[in-house]
């Protein structure tokens, strides 16, 4: 069963995600803007940077870039497929039209495996900020994780304008408060100004180490940590869906990428090994409340906390709100519960929110049973989650630049770089030559007939085509 369907149009037809249908378009482009530029900056670099800092030393930022590089060329890819078809499916919807059920089936749950856990690490680190105020430390990690996971999901529950208006104010506290870091940091390393007893510098990474003080070695473990860094900015995909005017917006979403991350995420780092020793980061406290407190400034250290705080509600919203889209997406096609495609009478699917913030309630019961391995266990399962979405997301791209090449769909103006494949290296990929799994099934003597996948090209579920589709020609399928 496929969610999938093609429209006739004065120009042909399209494809269309049934699964799209019901939405209210309620995001304007200011929010999408936001969404893209504040989607990403959330617990991983808030919080999870100190830890890394202490674990790698200054060539952290390293990881950040090589990583971020791959992250915008995937968000290019993601751009592409958006601009063609915006669908709140996105990656689901376009990995079952380009591919099949079965990839959508993976890449979904892959997704829902990735937000899922990063709902429960948002909820914790949440938790583990208010317990940087001594008035929160008697309640127990569990319970502060389990008030904030209610109070997002009630949120969710509502208009998407809601999530947007929130999402907007979020992502506007985070972009001030990691601009006003970059600027009061980099007024201290280029004055050579004091940071509590230390004169920040370069000298702060030559006396301690250099480099690499760890070595090499760390810095591959730590790579699926910045993945989660970086996890969050996949989801104006998601988003494209319910806004309004998408393929106009979408372009400049994504290209505010590559400076997102070369700023905020790399710069930051820097920044932080130049303005304290690495040594002074834990992985217990956000490095830039270690920053500001080292400062000595009466009350900064609050204000700070107070922004990441912000920062990983922010995080925990986009992640109810973007798995839930997904699920939905999931069963309109069957592949997920069928509760989750149902809509409330605010047009955002409750069920799937709930369904989500139940599976996250392993994240309380986590946070009960071990609090102090809770966020770091969560991150890296999150990790694992992101970084098999941005496969799946690649592998579609690659799927629609193949069927662009055969005349079949028209890739928009707005590209990945280099999108182009040959059809000798098509046939050497798992799914191979696909002419094998065609039969025909003629419907009368005059009919020319329908094609069947009696195989997925790449997972081998069947999947019926109610129309001829231009595929059905087998010469198509010759090689280049």
């Amino acid at each position: 069963m496929s969610s999938n369907i093609a429209e006739e149009t004065g120009e042909g037809s399209r494809t269309v995600d049934s699964a799209d249908s019901g939405y209210s378009q309620g995001l304007h482009p200011r929010h999408i803007g936001m969404i893209a530029i504040g989607g990403s900056i959330g617990t991983g670099l808030f919080l999870a940077a100190g830890g890394r800092l202490s674990q790698g030393g200054p060539a952290l930022a390293l990881v950040y870039l090589v990583t971020g590089l791959l992250t915008f060329f995937m968000m290019r890819a993601l751009g592409e497929l958006t601009v063609y078809r915006p669908s709140s499916g996105a990656y689901v919807s376009y990995a079952r039209e380009f591919s099949g059920e079965r990839l959508a089936y993976v890449t979904g749950w892959m997704y829902f495996l990735d937000w899922a856990a990063s709902v429960m690490g948002d909820a914790t680190a949440v938790a583990l900020y208010l317990h940087y105020w001594a008035a929160f430390r008697p309640v127990p990690q569990w319970l502060l994780a389990l008030i904030v996971l209610g109070l997002m999901t009630t949120l969710n529950l509502f208009s998407v304008k809601f999530f947007g208006e929130f999402e907007f104010w979020f992502a506007m506290i985070k972009v001030f408060a990691i601009s006003a870091f970059l600027v009061v940091a980099l007024v201290f390393v280029v004055g050579g100004m004091h940071v509590g007893h230390v004169a920040a510098g370069p000298s702060l990474i030559s006396g301690h180490g250099g480099l690499f003080p760890k070595g090499v070695t760390p810095l591959f473990s730590l790579a699926l940590g910045v993945v989660f860094a970086y996890g969050g900015c996949e989801m104006v995909g998601v988003a494209a869906g319910e806004a309004r005017d998408a393929k106009r917006i979408i372009p400049r979403a994504v290209n505010s990428t590559f400076w997102r991350i070369a700023l905020f995420y790399v710069g930051s780092v820097i920044l932080l090994a130049l303005v304290l020793p690495w040594t002074k980061y834990s992985a217990g406290q956000s490095p830039f409340v270690t920053f500001f407190g080292a400062l000595g400034v009466p009350g900064i250290g609050t204000i700070m906390n107070l922004v990441v705080i912000t920062a990983a509600m922010s995080s925990t919203n986009s992640g109810l709100y973007a798995t839930a889209r997904s699920l939905r997406s999931l069963a309109a096609a069957g592949s997920g519960p069928k509760a989750a495609a149902h809509l409330n009478r605010h047009k955002v699917p409750a069920v799937g929110i709930l369904i989500v913030a139940g599976v996250a309630l392993l994240g309380v019961v986590l946070n009960y049973v071990a609090p102090g391995e809770a966020f770091s266990v969560i991150v890296n399962l999150s990790g694992l989650g992101i970084a098999g979405t941005w496969i799946s997301i690649m592998i579609t791209h690659w799927l629609f630049v193949r069927r662009a090449k055969k005349g079949l769909v028209t890739r928009p103006t707005f590209r990945l770089w280099g999108g182009s494949v040959h059809q000798r290296d098509h046939d050497r990929m798992p799914w191979g030559d696909h002419r094998r799994h065609r039969i025909w099934e003629p419907r009368s003597a005059d009919d020319p007939g329908v094609r069947r996948d009696l195989r997925n090209p790449v997972f081998g579920l069947a999947v019926h085509h109610p129309r001829p589709h231009p595929l059905d020609d087998v010469h198509a399928y010759g090689r280049a």
